[in-house]
């Protein structure tokens, strides 16, 4: 079966990316499952407009004029990025002829079984006009980010065009599914992105010591950990609230913030004003493939997610299924898809969002109980172990996949 992934971002733009990419990892495992696999995403100033990735045909496409200006993709994300950039807004119109005619263009060439498109808005619209018009049949991928900032009627009505062409349609979560479900009559089925479980669990120790030596952690202090984009929706700023009173019950604990983000200067602000700049620690932006050594290093990971002012919160939160994989035991928000993955006082701790003194609590709890932290780090790993590995989630697409495509 030949499979043209299309997607905006989350799959790497080069060697040693620091962004997600769960859509480069499903496109493997699909790969290493059997399919003929090429992918399509957008250009980025510094990325190669063809080359073969582990056995897929990645093609990118420029979408502006010059290429080195292109802003609209990858970092945030696109509706994140027309925020908080006109340059990105403006590129909104160009961004959309050129995936149409560049789907078209790759369609043609590699003659695909069936498209997947992944998110709604706009590779799922480009998809349906493009599977339309060749013949192809299209799957579409909901990931969060593309369904709750669309809360228009234009956006909906375009949501709806696209989920109407479509073969098959898939969630990352229950929370997704239930907001697509309000676009679309069709039937939406709840797969979710996976996690390399062998990856995550390949740090050794003395690669964990390195990472909490170089970030100031003494022999016995503690560390807490969060990994994502620095933006509003992560709520990192009720985290660093939480250093005050975690930091009183422990004085030696540190909070290392791994990742970058449009938040950042104001996180780092927050941090100095509360008096915290020796307890909050800002790593930047690691390479994927470093981050098993972070995970086993911390004590306890944090994703203290919110849902931001515009309405998109967190879809699933693959960062837990790594931490999770990695033996860490996690704290999370009672937000969007985190209660597929994180089942309170069960495979983690859930707390009210935007809540900085619930959060500690929780933090603390976790910290004083070495047995909870066991406890709670194992039920969550069998957990993850049985439902969210990528072998078991590319075979759930592989089959959609293949129906689709049988359907043409």
């Amino acid at each position: 079966m030949k499979v043209l992934v299309f997607g905006s971002s989350a799959f790497p733009r080069w060697r040693n990316d620091p962004f997600p990419d769960f859509v480069y990892g499903l496109s493997r495992r699909l790969f290493q499952e059997g399919c003929d696999v090429a992918v399509l995403v957008p250009h980025h100033p510094g990325s190669k407009l063809f080359e073969v990735v582990d056995g897929m045909r990645v093609y990118r496409f420029r979408y502006f004029v010059p290429s080195s200006l292109e802003r609209l993709c990858y970092g945030a994300g696109i509706f994140a990025n027309m925020k908080n950039s006109f340059l990105a807004r403006l590129q909104l119109p160009f961004l959309v002829a050129a995936e149409f005619f560049s789907l078209w263009y790759v369609a043609k060439k590699e003659k695909p079984d069936v498209i997947h498109a992944h998110w709604i808005l706009p590779q799922g619209l480009a998809a349906a006009m493009v599977g339309r018009l060749l013949e192809i049949p299209v799957v579409v991928t909901a990931h969060a980010g593309d369904v709750f900032p669309l809360n228009n009627a234009f956006f909906r009505l375009l949501s709806g065009l696209a989920l109407g062409s479509a073969s098959a349609i898939t969630a990352n979560s229950t929370y997704t599914k239930s907001a697509v479900g309000r676009m679309t009559r069709k039937p939406v089925s709840v797969i979710p992105m996976g996690v390399d479980l062998a990856l995550f669990s390949s740090s050794s120790a003395s690669a964990a010591a390195a990472v909490r030596k170089k970030h100031g952690l003494s022999p016995g202090s503690r560390m807490i950990l969060f990994v994502g984009r620095l933006a509003e929706k992560k709520g990192v700023k009720h985290l660093i609230d939480a250093m005050r009173r975690i930091a009183r019950a422990f004085p030696a604990c540190r909070l290392v913030v791994v990742g970058d983000g449009p938040e950042k200067a104001s996180l780092v602000r927050q941090s100095q004003q509360l008096g915290l700049p020796e307890s909050v620690v800002f790593a930047g932006s690691i390479p994927n493939r470093e981050l098993p050594e972070f995970y086993r290093a911390a004590d306890v990971f944090v994703l203290p997610s919110v849902v931001a002012k515009s309405g998109d919160t967190e879809g699933l939160g693959v960062v837990l299924l790594e931490a999770i994989a990695a033996g860490c035991p996690v704290v999370a928000s009672n937000v969007g898809g985190i209660p597929d993955i994180v089942i309170d006082r069960k495979t983690g701790l859930l707390v009210e969002q935007k809540n900085p003194e619930k959060l500690a609590m929780a933090v603390i709890s976790l910290l004083r109980s070495a047995s909870l932290r066991r406890r709670l780090a194992f039920a969550a790993k069998r957990h993850v172990s049985g439902s969210y590995s990528w072998g078991r989630v590319a075979r759930k697409f592989s089959e959609l996949l293949s129906t689709a495509a049988g359907r043409k």
